[in-house]
């Protein structure tokens, strides 16, 4: 059995995010005080006197708007609901009781499951204000005070989520899962990928960029193993960057690509490479993640027998500074290649956390040096005393030499791809770290 699961709903704006932060202990959700900001569902871990559980954050519920992207929402927090062991609805003390909460109580009643209402905004110390009464009329259940900036009683409120859960049956292991980052430019099919893995509705899909605002976990398990992908909001040129919440949630991809084991770099098989599509694969592999390519939207793309060499070939000469990174085809729509894909994670991963015995790569290196000779300058030859893997994620060698300056670029990239030869690496970057014999220093 997994963790039970709580869900924070309530109508747009009353302060779930903030709340969802407040229990987590994370700055998880984006919070800004403008209505719509949480569009999907976002999960953390939450643990209160030992027992965990996972708590999701949605987004505000208007169940009488028809605007499209309200909609979407709408539809995400009833899933929420519909998968939830126990519900916190947030209401607003301020605003007092509203229509829309008298809906959102309807349709937590019909749910059948245990609610406990949160009155947020109760930021005074003591006995609750006489407004707060006004949420018994709601009829749903327990009604608890709380302060979501303050945190006050946060615990009372846990203490109440609590006892509707029942932990006996929940996990007690840690899964060793890969954490997979999915990041790219606006609009290449990221949400699309995850909602196709998963077979639900599960992130926000529209023809609009931006709409994903939060980098949004989503745990897989399948023949090929355990991951955690995290849809991200689409990577935009600075200067194109905006709003705050844009703002946000860049950094909260940026944030995902450093969490990640493995990044999975989406492109649009209809538009091709851009600058932007560079600048997004030069930050995971700056951050020495393993990279996998997607050209999503295969399915779209007129094509013959030559149509996918051709594209290869012009891919690799774009991502010429990655060529480690497998290229796979993929169609987020229809499922297209999604089998390789996962097996490719999976290489992908294992190559990232490769060592290779320092026996086996000095032989290497003497065949390496026997076959092309260092390279010298003013009569002084680079000798290469012996070299040894230092760490992995990536794959960091350390190269012991006479002289750090007779060590060219080119003849780096020359033992660089000796290693990628005889030991593999694929789909992951290789540092190279000089020190001369004796020296403390790296480069």
């Amino acid at each position: 059995m997994a963790k039970p699961i709580v869900a924070i709903v309530g109508r747009p704006n009353v302060g779930k995010s903030t709340l969802f932060n407040k229990l987590t202990g994370q700055r998880l959700a984006i919070v800004e005080d403008t209505p719509g900001v949480t569009r999907d569902r976002i999960f953390c871990d939450c643990e209160w006197c030992g027992h965990k559980f996972l708590l999701v954050d949605t987004g505000g519920i208007d169940p009488r708007t028809d605007d499209g992207l309200l909609v979407h929402m709408r539809e995400q927090a009833q899933i929420a609901i519909d998968s939830a062991d126990c519900i916190i609805m947030v209401g607003e003390l301020g605003a007092g009781v509203t229509a829309q909460d008298q809906d959102i109580a309807g349709m937590l009643m019909r749910s059948g499951k245990p609610v406990i209402l949160a009155v947020n905004k109760c930021d005074k110390v003591g006995e609750p204000p006489l407004e707060m009464y006004e949420f018994y009329s709601l009829g749903i259940g327990e009604v608890v005070p709380v302060s979501s900036v303050h945190g006050h009683g946060t615990g009372d409120l846990l203490d109440a989520v609590c006892a509707h859960l029942n932990f006996e049956d929940a996990e007690q292991e840690e899964e060793d899962r890969i954490p997979v980052a999915v990041i790219g430019r606006p609009n290449v099919g990221k949400s699309s990928l995850i909602n196709r893995i998963l077979g639900e509705n599960r992130l926000i899909v529209a023809n609009e960029a931006g709409t994903t605002r939060d980098a949004i976990d989503t745990l897989v398990e399948n023949k090929y193993g355990k991951f955690i992908f995290t849809d991200t909001a689409g990577l935009r040129k600075r200067g194109k960057v905006e709003d705050g919440v844009e703002r946000y949630s860049v950094l909260r991809s940026l944030a995902a690509v450093e969490r990640s084991r493995v990044c999975v770099i989406m492109i649009d098989a209809t538009v091709g490479f851009t600058e932007q599509d560079s600048k997004v694969a030069g930050y995971a592999h700056e951050q020495g993640k393993g990279c996998i390519i997607a050209v999503n939207k295969w399915d779209a793309v007129e094509k013959d027998s030559y149509t996918m060499d051709a594209m290869r070939k012009q891919l690799e000469e774009d991502f010429s500074f990655m060529s480690y990174a497998p290229i796979v085809f993929i169609s987020a729509k229809t499922g297209q290649r999604l089998d390789k894909l996962f097996e490719t994670i999976h290489f992908v991963d294992v190559q990232n956390g490769t060592r290779i015995p320092t026996g086996a790569l000095n032989e290497m290196l003497a065949r390496a040096t026997s076959r092309v000779q260092p390279p010298s300058d003013k009569g002084k030859r680079l000798k290469i005393f012996y070299m040894t893997q230092s760490s992995t994620r990536p794959p960091t060698f350390v190269a012991f030499v006479n002289q750090k300056g007779l060590f060219h670029f080119s003849y780096q990239r020359y033992i660089e791809n000796q290693i990628r030869e005889n030991f593999g690496l694929t789909g992951t970057p290789i540092r190279m770290m000089i020190r001369e014999h004796g020296d403390g220093s790296a480069r």
